[in-house]
């Protein structure tokens, strides 16, 4: 289960060609109810969006997915 302190990042996923095309879609916030709220700084053409748990990263290197 997530805490507040979790980190959370929302992702619009596309397949291309050559396999799966993962987009930055914002973030997500887990609220002390156990709801999400979403802030979103894109809109997926298909409507749907996928939110994972962000992975602690050293500074400058991308994030895996």
């Amino acid at each position: 289960m997530t805490t507040t302190a979790t980190r959370l990042t929302v992702f619009s996923i596309r397949e291309g060609r050559n396999g799966s095309i993962w987009v930055r879609a914002g973030r997500a916030t887990l609220n002390g109810d156990g709801s999400l709220s979403l802030e979103l700084d894109v809109l997926p053409l298909d409507g749907k969006l996928h939110v994972r748990e962000t992975p602690e990263r050293p500074a400058g290197k991308p994030l895996p997915h």
